[in-house]
């Protein structure tokens, strides 16, 4: 990784944290880009595999995920022991805004004080 991709990756973080959005932690936020980006459906097995940890780990981040609207657990109509991690519009605008800040940051737009928090870009329509 390049100095000037960590220095863009740095100024995304900044803007994150300043952003007044919930910390996520690696773990948390790596679970929801893989709900987000790759084919479903997800299961915590399946998802505990893809990160190499236990299915109790993924169980604790779905939970905070889950309290935050980001993600949501629901039922396989077709086997009822299912249980399917599910994207949400609210986890959709989450990743959006912080799409939007990466890019920014990747762009040097100024001051990562002067940008938009995170929650204003993704309520932006």
């Amino acid at each position: 990784m390049s100095e000037v991709s960590l220095s863009g990756w740095m100024r995304a973080l900044v803007g994150y944290v300043r952003s007044g959005e919930p910390d996520l932690t690696n773990r948390q936020m790596a679970l929801l880009m893989i709900v987000y980006l790759t084919p479903g459906p997800h299961t915590v097995r399946g998802l505990a595999r893809v990160l190499g940890v236990s299915k109790p780990v993924v169980t604790r981040a779905l939970n905070t995920l889950g309290a935050l609207g980001y993600l949501r657990r629901e039922r396989d109509q077709d086997d009822r022991r299912n249980v399917f991690v599910v994207r949400t519009s609210t986890g959709a605008d989450f990743l959006e805004g912080f799409k939007r800040n990466i890019r920014g940051s990747e762009r040097g737009d100024g001051d990562p004080a002067r940008r938009p928090a995170l929650s204003q870009l993704a309520h932006a329509r």
